[in-house]
């Protein structure tokens, strides 16, 4: 018998591990390729406040980095503790990236960035650099083999299940590291990084400019940030559109989700800009709406319709009939039925297996439901609306409020020149530093949310994929790791905020003394 208690618990357990990481990874991502910027400048003109900056910026990134390891490898050991059939069941295929991360882009990462510390008077200019590029480019490849890993839960291809074995097999690694739900999603998670390490820059160059202390460093920090920015907003853009044309076709349900799209409108439909949803009547109390606009970028063209949570329902009911029929087939395999026709007959059914086990929370006897014991699982077929809806427009708001102060930040910088002058704008660049870590906790939110309550796409129910663990155990490690990570969190501003008051150790300025000196 499932605990529905121990499964949310679970699930609470992962997302708060989850999202807890999340806030480090995102400036990692960035701020590295940020680094690698600063010390080219200083190679190729020689002028040491470049490497000035390489080094302070690259202390903030050492401590990020540090917490950063110390709450994903958590995660990790999860898949065993509280997911262990989620393990079983996928394992052949989750397995594989993941063990090339820590085998392969994780030691990368972890060996040159301690080069990176020690290594400024062992090694030329030039082999320092490439040491620089190396860090940046295992934190980046890192990610790309967890998303490549999400990806498939997202659209899980090349793959085809045993029923010998109860699980899911690899039969295309090459076409799981290709694949293109996973990598768009690694070029949009990325470019958001990239996106709130440049904010990370321009808010601490702005307290610079707020205490009229190194200035020419922070003007020149936040010059690099900005130009970063504004080439990594204009990626997320773009593969944030890529996402949205693949989510569109193959996970439908979260895009009418994200959309809170109940009706399936003539082509093109339209947008709405503010919706309130009624999950229960399944129809939107109060909407604003855009014509044709969520066609054009859901489909990117004016004939093609978008499918609404109503029929997507009535389409799971079918798929969940046709599961129960695969079920049914695959218990006969599993209790020694070696007729061929038996296996024939599931393998003509088995891309609909994981429907037909919606039923195990839903149904007395999965094998014989009723007919409202499968409108009921068809209904919690698809995801919260709610959550959906306001994640995505969370995130796109934020990322607008971002995208404003950029701008601005810019034209004041390079147009105006007085920037430093800008005390109140200077005050918002600052408060504005949290603004992508909260657009990147709601795009997380969305793209996880979004897929429930499948914990593989239309493979593997959630509920199906937890441990055998008690509600007290699950209860007790959960309040253990919120508070863990909490601790975690606040030691990680501690030292980012007495970094940031200390500054930078000015090379030039200190020549300069000297110079005065003799």
């Amino acid at each position: 018998m499932i605990s529905q208690a121990m499964v949310e618990l679970s699930r609470w357990q992962f997302a708060a591990t989850s999202l807890y990481h999340f806030i480090f990874v995102p400036l990692t991502l960035g701020i590295s390729w940020l680094i690698f910027i600063m010390e080219l400048m200083y190679v190729r003109t020689g002028d040491v406040l470049y490497r000035d900056m390489t080094k302070f910026w690259g202390k903030l990134f050492g401590i990020n980095f540090a917490i950063g390891v110390a709450t994903g490898i958590t995660l990790e050991f999860e898949f065993g503790t509280n997911w262990s059939n989620y393990s079983h069941y996928v394992g052949d295929i989750f397995g594989a990236p993941l063990a090339i991360e820590g085998l392969l882009a994780f030691f990368l990462e972890s060996t040159f960035i301690g080069l990176f510390f020690t290594g400024w008077n062992r090694f030329s200019k030039k082999a320092h650099l490439a040491i620089t590029f190396l860090t940046a480019l295992g934190s980046n490849l890192s990610a790309m083999w967890i998303l490549i890993a999400n990806g498939w839960m997202q659209y899980p291809e090349f793959a085809v299940f045993s029923p010998e074995k109860m699980r899911m097999e690899m039969v295309d690694f090459f076409g799981l590291v290709l694949s293109p739900v996973a990598q768009v999603k690694f070029a949009h998670t990325v470019c958001a990084g990239y996106v709130t390490a440049s904010m990370f820059v321009i808010g601490v160059s702005a307290f610079m400019l707020l205490k009229k202390r190194h200035i020419d460093f922070a003007k020149r920090s936040m010059t690099i940030a900005l130009a970063f920015c504004f080439c990594a907003m204009a990626g997320s853009a773009l593969t944030g559109d890529l996402s949205a044309v693949g989510v569109t076709k193959h996970q439908p349900a979260k895009l009418a989700a994200m959309e809170a799209e109940y009706e399936t409108q003539k082509p093109p439909a339209s947008w709405s800009v503010f919706a309130i949803p009624n999950e229960e009547k399944m129809e939107n109390t109060f909407a604003i709406k855009v014509p044709w606009l969520l066609g054009i970028i859901a489909t990117h063209s004016l004939d093609e319709e978008v499918i609404g949570l109503r029929d997507i329902v009535a389409q799971n009911e079918e798929r969940i009939k046709n599961g129960v029929m695969a079920h049914k087939l695959l218990t006969q395999l599993r209790q020694g039925n070696s007729d061929p026709s038996v296996y024939e007959a599931f393998k003509q059914h088995d891309k609909d297996l994981g429907y037909g086990l919606l039923l195990v929370e839903h149904a007395k006897d999965p094998l014989n439901p009723t007919e409202s014991e499968i409108k009921t699982a068809a209904r919690n077929s698809v995801p919260s609306v709610w959550i959906s809806y306001f994640s995505f427009r969370l995130m796109l708001g934020l990322l607008g409020i971002a995208g404003i102060l950029v701008l601005g930040a810019a034209f004041f910088l390079w147009y105006k020149r007085d920037l430093e002058n800008r005390t109140l704008f200077l005050k918002f660049l600052l408060w504005a530093i949290p603004v992508p870590f909260l657009a990147c906790e709601f795009g997380w939110i969305l793209a996880e949310l979004g897929r429930q309550p499948w914990a593989i796409q239309g493979i593997l129910p959630t509920f199906m994929a937890t441990s055998s663990l008690s509600v007290t155990d699950v209860a007790l490690s959960l309040i253990c790791f919120i508070a863990i990570y909490t601790v975690f969190l606040l030691i990680e501003m501690y030292l980012m905020i007495k970094a940031v008051k200390k500054g930078p150790l000015e090379t030039s300025a200190l020549e300069s003394a000297f110079a005065g000196g003799k």
